[in-house]
């Protein structure tokens, strides 16, 4: 004996439940957007023979001012093991940096950065000596 099923969709039934999955998909990829694209700044520090280094303090300063006396730290971090930060949620804007490790820092140039691209994950490498 063969049995042969037959499923009716009925389209009111099926329109209202896209119409409520739609919202709320679209609310979703809005707010994951807003959380993904940020504009930061990825730091590698290196020393004077192009070696990274590990464990070296970063910090960024909006002004040549805070810079200079080295007040109002905008953001700061430590590299990792591999001489990499990664420094999230900042201003498209140039900053003055300092970074420091044991008797090693960047002094003799001074560095600032670009102009940060917003919602990019933009990138600098900063020799110390």
């Amino acid at each position: 004996m063969k049995v042969i099923s037959t499923v009716y969709f009925k389209p009111e039934h099926t329109m209202r439940k896209l119409s409520q999955f739609f919202p709320v998909l679209t609310l979703v990829i809005i707010v994951s957007g807003f959380q993904i694209i940020k504009t930061s700044l990825n730091v590698t520090v290196r020393d004077e023979t192009g070696n990274t280094v590990g464990r070296a303090s970063v910090k960024l300063f909006e002004t040549e001012e805070d810079y200079k006396a080295e007040t109002n730290v905008v953001s700061e971090g430590v590299t990792d093991d591999k001489g990499f930060l990664k420094l999230r949620e900042l201003k498209p804007i140039s900053y003055f940096v300092i970074v420091r490790n044991g008797d090693k820092d960047n002094s003799e140039g001074g560095e600032r950065t670009a102009k940060l691209e917003e919602k990019r994950m933009n990138k600098v490498t900063i020799i110390i000596q």
